[in-house]
């Protein structure tokens, strides 16, 4: 006599899907152009009252200055220059890479994946320097400054390229490591970005709306990014062919 056949169902050894092919990551696009909108629509508001004010700083603005140029002191003077190293250069490139090759599959498919990761850095950044040059607003004096630092002052391209970069690598982490897991190193990068922008007004390199203004770009091109995962990161076809004997 003919065994009944099972229903389909989860597998019964608790075995979990191979990551990155389980749901998409991220909201519904309409969701994620409404957040895209919104960190747009605060961004400029942000550039505009910039703009009209040629560049002078809010009181607030000022404030912070004053406080960052009264505590430059060590050793938190050397520790803010070294994080704030790490929110330029190779690292958020590394960092994009990193993601990419965590979010494929095989060869091709991490291939794929780290260069549009790093296309979308790219991406970001030639967005960042058009706005700094179009705004060009002057940094805080010379005389107050703590670090190195060049080019005009909104948005801060430390903190744009630090939130970017750890927005693509917590995508690629997500794709990667177990929910609760995901979720603790997504905060810890938010923690780093967040640190990134923080440097720079304590430094006394950049106001603190252009560190606000950097986290808002941010926060607009990375809602668009994320409508692209199905580019970067094709579903895998489902497995064809008889159902397994019972």
């Amino acid at each position: 006599m003919t065994p009944p056949e099972r229903a389909p169902g989860p597998p019964c050894d608790g075995a979990r899907p191979a990551p990155g092919r389980g749901p998409r990551l991220g909201a519904p696009p309409g969701r994620l152009l409404i957040l895209a909108a919104l960190s747009a629509a605060l961004f400029t508001a942000a550039a505009v009252t910039t703009a009209l004010r040629h560049g002078a700083p809010l009181a607030p603005e000022r404030a912070a200055l004053d406080w960052s140029t009264a505590h430059h002191g060590e050793p938190l003077r050397t520790l803010a220059g070294a994080l704030t190293a790490t929110g330029t250069g190779a690292v958020p490139y590394l960092m994009a890479l990193l993601a990419g090759l965590l979010a494929g599959r095989g060869t091709r498919g991490r291939l794929r994946a780290a260069v549009c990761a790093l296309l979308v850095l790219a991406a970001g950044q030639a967005v960042r320097r058009g706005l700094m040059e179009l705004l060009a607003r002057p940094r805080p004096p010379l005389a107050d400054w703590a670090a190195h630092a060049s080019g005009h002052s909104f948005p801060s391209g430390h903190a744009t390229t630090a939130a970017l970069a750890a927005g693509i690598l917590a995508w690629g982490v997500l794709r990667r490591a177990r929910p609760g897991t995901g979720r603790l190193r997504c905060a810890l990068l938010a923690l780093w970005a967040l640190g990134v922008g923080l440097t720079r007004v304590y430094l006394s390199v950049h106001w603190a709306g252009d560190v606000l203004a950097g986290w808002l770009l941010a926060a607009t091109l990375l809602p668009l990014a994320l409508l692209l995962d199905p580019l970067a990161v094709p579903r895998q076809p489902a497995p064809t062919g008889p159902p397994p004997r019972a």
